[in-house]
Formats: C-alpha cells, structure tokens, sequence
C-alpha cells in the first residue's frame, strides 16, 4: 500500500515522495562526487562528506519536527 509507510513517518504519499526523491538525489550527486574525488583527488575533495553530513542533519530535522509537533520519534522500516 503506498500510503502505510509515509503514514507510519507522519507523512502524506506525495510529501514523502518529494522528500525521497530529493534525498536520493542528493545521495547520487554525493556519491558521483566521491567517484570523481577518487580519479582526481584534487576534485571535489569535501563533497562526500559535507553531503552526509548534510543528508544526516535533514534526517535529524525531520526527526525533531516530529517530536515538537507531538509525535512520536518515527521508527525506519529497517535500519542497516
């Protein structure tokens, strides 16, 4: 169902779409970024890290607004 997961993370289907989206994109910019850091070193030599650092911080928002507005700490379907 596409509405049990963003629900269970105080979401609609269409805000978590966006959020998703945008992360993942985020992660592929960062990652290609690393790719190119390792062919050419003097490249993009904070990307990677400033990326998930960046991408950890959204994350923690997303946690915290949930807190203040009354809700509980959204819990992942799975966690690696």
């Amino acid at each position: 169902m596409f509405g049990g997961h963003p629900a269970s993370v105080g979401e609609t289907y269409p805000r978590h779409l966006e959020f998703a989206f945008k992360f993942g994109v985020r992660m592929i910019v960062g990652g290609l970024a690393c790719c190119v850091h390792g062919l050419f070193p003097f490249l993009f030599v904070t990307t990677g890290g400033r990326t998930v650092r960046e991408l950890h911080a959204a994350i923690l928002a997303k946690r915290f607004r949930s807190l203040t507005q009354g809700g509980d700490i959204p819990k992942p379907d799975f966690e690696i």
